[in-house]
């Protein structure tokens, strides 16, 4: 193993010691009762049964065999999961044949960032995964269930089903995908029209055409954002069936993965004698695997956020830190649009997550030696699924990358060092994604020009007031403020900016985007403007360093001066329509970005 990865987790044991500790008692008390569904009195076992068929009816009352929980974050208007609108009828077919028996515990909201980009509703974004996991806890606290298949696939859904589902962590549970749709309009392209919109020069109809040959079936989107960063990352913590993650929807292999899913859940209960709880799988080698995935691929920096609070959930204290050391060590292996021109189909046929692991197992760069839901040992997962004559099997993965351009061995890696920066001075602490900037954007230092929110810098391009070099400094968008909303819909105009050659960054308490790429940002910044965080101290004209390369983030203002400052003033209104007005209470729960920016993270610090 490298002695860096090593120090990370050992610390992070220690670190995490007695949460740890208090989190598998509660999980291990839980599971010592067995069946729930045998403890419950008559009249409510009545009703978790009623409307079964008689057979499953029967197969219940006798408690040896199991009952599945699915909780489904499906919807029809998510092209990412609509497919799985199918998935509960295969997953009962599957389980009857081996004589279980599977319930739809609960379906969780399953909000659309794309859709939402840039409107009220965003604010709900980073809530919904609180909400999701609330969800969750609902579904599976009817105690009926020995088992759960958790369905989902983007932004906040699966972090928020990781959170509930690991306050259950004595269940076993598989995380099952519905795949990427088939690639379309290649991601350069796209984002081509979207800077040719932001400057006047092809029409809407243009770029409305543009983004539906982009965005154009079932699946889902194929850019590397924080929807297959999701599914990346929760294969290699060994919560899907090994190489499930980028099987495209509706087509044979991936029916039967699901079904195999299905059938695996139920030979991890302890009916069927091969008892492995999720609690007994999260733990911290893999957390630490699944940051050092993040690194090597480029990842949504939304996870510096989302992998905090799921580590919080299991007992875990990951940190910023942590992440940041490790991206010392962890080599650059893929590119994927935002951090290349491929897109996740591309990845998966050059190699994809069977490669991938291959090589950072043999760079003693993952823990090998973690649980999974195929069992123990994270070598599994450089096998490939096949069918052969509809019987799903595995094969060894490709020893070879097929396209270097896209996927790299560790001996020739993209960089020597993963894709992410803690950003640290006089403004605070937060992150930027440096494998998507070029090394030439990755230091500015400029005159500050502070907005209170994304549609101001828009409307400042439009008059032309940005055509210099300048540091966008967003504020007032942290989490308790407004809920975090990502700031996508800066990316045009400021990678407008920066092609006409002038050096621009952005710093914000903000997000952006896991699709954000190319302009140096510095993101996430805590503590936030409303919660007496330093960007409220600053005023149009200062300088700014924005270091990527030393991870500095510098207000270049006389000290005194500085100390002198009062800081400025939240602006008015907001935070009402489009329902934003009932996640109040979400927003003054909220803790730091660094900490996850999650509203559970008082009540999970009771359990410390």
């Amino acid at each position: 193993m490298n002695p860096r990865v090593l120090e990370v987790t050992r610390r992070l044991q220690l670190r995490s010691e007695a949460t740890r500790q208090r989190y598998l008692e509660m999980t291990r008390a839980a599971a010592s009762k067995g069946p729930h569904r045998g403890a419950l009195p008559c009249g409510n076992f009545a009703h978790g049964v009623a409307g079964c068929g008689e057979s499953d009816k029967q197969r219940l009352r006798l408690m040896n065999q199991a009952n599945l929980a699915i909780v489904s974050a499906y919807n029809d208007m998510l092209s990412a999961h609509q497919p799985f609108e199918r998935f509960p009828g295969l997953i009962k077919e599957a389980v009857r044949e081996i004589g279980s028996i599977a319930q739809f515990a609960g379906g969780v909201p399953a909000m659309c960032d794309g859709v939402t980009q840039g409107e009220p509703g965003m604010e709900l974004s980073l809530a919904s995964r609180d909400v999701i996991a609330m969800g969750t806890a609902i579904a599976l606290s009817h105690n009926m269930f020995d088992a759960a298949l958790c369905l989902g696939i983007c932004d906040k859904i699966v972090p928020g089903l990781l959170i509930g589902a690991l306050r259950f962590g004595h269940l076993p549970v598989v995380f099952v995908p519905a795949g990427p749709m088939p690639s379309g309009l290649p991601n350069k392209e796209k984002a081509a029209v979207r800077q040719r919109y932001a400057e006047g020069k092809v029409s809407r109809e243009e770029l409305l055409q543009a983004e539906m040959q982009s965005y154009h079936s079932p699946g889902t989107c194929t850019f590397y954002g924080t929807a297959n960063t999701n599914q990346l990352l929760v294969e290699v913590m060994g919560l899907h069936l090994p190489g499930a993650s980028f099987v495209n929807p509706n087509t044979p292999l991936r029916d039967e993965l699901t079904r195999e899913a299905a059938r695996q859940a139920c030979r991890l209960t302890p009916e069927n004698g091969s008892y492995l709880p999720m609690a007994e799988i999260v733990d911290e080698r893999a957390l630490v695997n699944a940051v050092v995935a993040l690194l090597a691929t480029g990842g949504s920096t939304n996870h510096t956020l989302h992998l905090v609070a799921v580590a919080q959930a299991a007992g875990i204290q990951l940190t910023w830190q942590d992440m940041a050391d490790l991206s010392h060590v962890v080599p650059t292996l893929a590119r994927i649009y935002p951090n290349g021109q491929a897109d996740i189909n591309h990845f998966q046929a050059a190699g994809g997550m069977a490669f991938l692991i291959r090589q950072l197992l043999d760079g003693g760069l993952l823990h090998e030696d973690v649980n999974t839901v195929m069992g123990p040992g994270l070598r599994r997962y450089t096998e490939e699924p096949f069918l052969d004559d509809g019987r799903l099997v595995w094969r060894a993965g490709p020893a070879a990358s097929l396209d270097d351009a896209i996927l790299r061995p560790l001996e020739r890696p993209f960089s020597a060092e993963g894709g992410l920066r803690l950003m640290q001075g006089n403004l605070g602490r937060g992150v930027m994604k440096v494998s998507a900037v070029a090394a030439e954007h990755q230091v500015v230092e400029a005159p500050a020009r502070v907005f209170h929110d994304q549609a101001a810098l828009a409307t400042a391009f439009k008059a032309g007031e940005l055509e210099h070099d300048f540091v966008a400094v967003v504020r007032f968008q942290g989490p308790a403020a407004n809920g975090m909303p990502e700031l996508h819909k800066l990316t045009p105009y400021l990678g407008v900016l920066q092609d006409r050659g002038f050096k621009v960054a952005l710093v914000t308490d903000g997000r952006m985007s896991g699709a954000s790429g190319k302009v140096p940002s510095a993101i996430h910044v805590s503590p936030e403007a409303l919660n007496g965080g330093f960007l409220a101290k600053v005023r149009d004209g200062d300088l700014i360093r924005v270091d990527g390369v030393k991870g500095e983030l510098q207000a270049l203002v006389d000290p005194l001066e500085w100390e002198a400052r009062t800081l400025a003033q939240a602006p008015e209104g907001g935070g009402v329509g489009c329902g934003r007005e009932l996640f109040a209470f979400m927003r003054q729960s909220m803790s730091s970005a660094e900490e996850g920016a999650c509203s559970f993270s008082a009540a999970l610090s009771a359990l410390r």
